[in-house]
């Protein structure tokens, strides 16, 4: 009951902000059906990953679903490869970021052993 009390609540926002941008209005009617209609759908996405013997939805799942509405799927497909492309960018900040700091830490260390045979010598 939580779960779709907190759909309707998202679907009302996303009509509020569409009715706003729009200049139009939704019927508390039109939301319910909407909210509904979602859940249902929902329900549909847990069916794919439980029949082949999986515990997490991909975007696959998501575009198998959507393949009727070829809007639709043209938008999760475009969507998918913008989050795709923007978690390779992170992904490669990220190894740039920890190569120069282990460049920075080898040069620590060898400075450090540099002194310490410095030291030794003297």
């Amino acid at each position: 009951q939580r779960l779709k009390a907190a759909v309707h609540y998202t679907v009302g926002c996303l009509c509020q902000e569409v009715a706003e941008d729009k200049d139009m209005q939704f019927s508390k009617q039109t939301i319910a059906a909407i909210s509904e209609i979602t859940f249902r759908q929902c329900g549909i996405f847990l069916i794919s990953p439980r029949h082949a013997k999986r515990s997490t939805v991909t975007t696959e799942d998501v575009k198998l679903l959507a393949r009727r509405s070829n809007s639709l799927l043209k938008y999760i497909t475009q969507k998918s490869e913008e989050l795709t492309s923007s978690h390779m960018e992170q992904k490669e900040k990220k190894k740039k970021s920890s190569a120069a700091k282990g460049r920075r830490n080898s040069e620590e260390q060898e400075a450090a052993v540099s002194e310490s045979e410095d030291s030794n010598m003297a």
